[in-house]
């Protein structure tokens, strides 16, 4: 290094200049390269089905969530799975996705949130599909409040015979 700065005295601002830059390119990939399970998951979240064994696992999400993509009526519809949660409770916009119309939608129930009461609608889902796992009549709530997304919650969860979260994974086995 040394050497480099003798050899290049006349134009040192510029040698100054390629040295941070190169030092700046170095800190990048070492950055990269220590992230990089972090940028996968962000930039392509996997959820990953298992069927021969009949069992699914989820990696956790950069926010610390998990996330499950079930196809309701062949729509797919993301969830955030939420075991605080009594039953799956869908946003409103999911629920026109998937074919429910407002007349479908009569909010008469009431639901206790963290942020207060309000008030549901209760639906029948006619199939509702997580890999390789089929459920028809499945009982849901659409939430008349606002929310970014639809919850996955313990009633949906217990169809399963085993539910286990480990190493940055949900693991649910039928």
């Amino acid at each position: 290094v040394f050497w480099v700065f003798v050899k290049n005295r006349e134009s040192l601002n510029k040698t100054l200049q390629h040295g941070a830059l190169w030092g700046l390119i170095f800190l990048g990939v070492i950055a990269a390269v220590g992230l990089w399970d972090d940028i996968r998951q962000t930039v392509q979240p996997q959820q990953l089905v298992v069927s021969e064994a009949g069992r699914i696992e989820v990696p956790r999400g950069p926010d610390g969530h998990y996330y499950l993509t079930l196809d309701i009526n062949d729509v797919a519809v993301r969830f955030v799975v939420d075991t605080g949660a009594t039953s799956m409770v869908l946003t409103q916009d999911d629920a026109r996705r998937i074919g429910l119309s407002d007349a479908d939608m009569i909010f008469f129930s009431e639901a206790m949130t963290a942020n207060g009461p309000v008030r549901t609608a209760p639906v029948r889902l006619e199939d509702v599909a997580l890999g390789p796992f089929h459920d028809s009549n499945v009982r849901a709530f659409v939430n008349e409040g606002e929310m970014t997304k639809s919850l996955l919650g313990m009633d949906y969860l217990h169809r399963f015979s085993r539910l286990e979260i480990a190493s940055g994974k949900l693991i649910l086995e039928r």
